[in-house]
């Protein structure tokens, strides 16, 4: 199972093309409403969740979350309860963990950034607590796999299918959807 957590203000396309990746690879996805069960997305796009916050089950079978950034959903993200306790939940069973754009930073007020190489949307490097800040659209050190925003979403999400499926299954999708020429 992986979780995408939408809040009030997360950036669509951050959100929808990962999930859209991760469903191509035929990974079980829900999107879980943090603080409503149909957040609004920061361009006023609603979106019906798939799960509330008090459906989701932190188990054996979760794979992966997924933060997405946009404003002010990251902010929102990084108030919530639900979603602190599935960010510890996956530090401590060494479950990967994704997040986008703003996003990275509630990982890194955190210190789960530590010494790892990271990356964010540009003006939130200051958030990511210890981390080794690099000029690339996606980067994964570790469990934690951070992006850079909008424009870096396909490869974020192709990103954490290779993190989950492997380097062909990514290789496959970015074939079949024509990222690469």
């Amino acid at each position: 199972m992986i979780y995408v957590f939408l809040a009030d203000g997360f950036e669509e396309t951050e959100a929808i093309a990962p999930i859209d990746m991760l469903r191509r690879a035929k990974l079980d996805v829900k999107t879980v409403g943090i603080g409503t069960s149909t957040p609004t997305s920061s361009h006023g796009i609603r979106v019906a969740a798939d799960l509330g916050e008090n459906d989701m089950e932190l188990s054996s079978e979760l794979q992966l979350i997924v933060l997405p950034g946009g404003m002010p959903g990251t902010l929102n993200l990084d108030k919530s309860p639900v979603v602190h306790s599935a960010i510890d939940y996956c530090v401590k069973n060494d479950i990967p963990v994704g997040a986008i754009c703003a996003a990275p930073s509630v990982l890194g007020k955190l210190g789960l950034l530590s010494g790892r190489n990271a990356v964010c949307y540009p003006g939130f490097e200051q958030y990511l607590t210890g981390a080794k800040v690099q000029n690339s659209l996606c980067v994964t050190d570790g469990r934690f796999t951070t992006a850079a925003g909008a424009g870096a979403a396909i490869e974020f999400g192709l990103e954490l299918v290779k993190v989950l499926c492997g380097e062909g299954r990514s290789a496959e999708l970015r074939s079949a959807i024509v990222a690469d020429r």
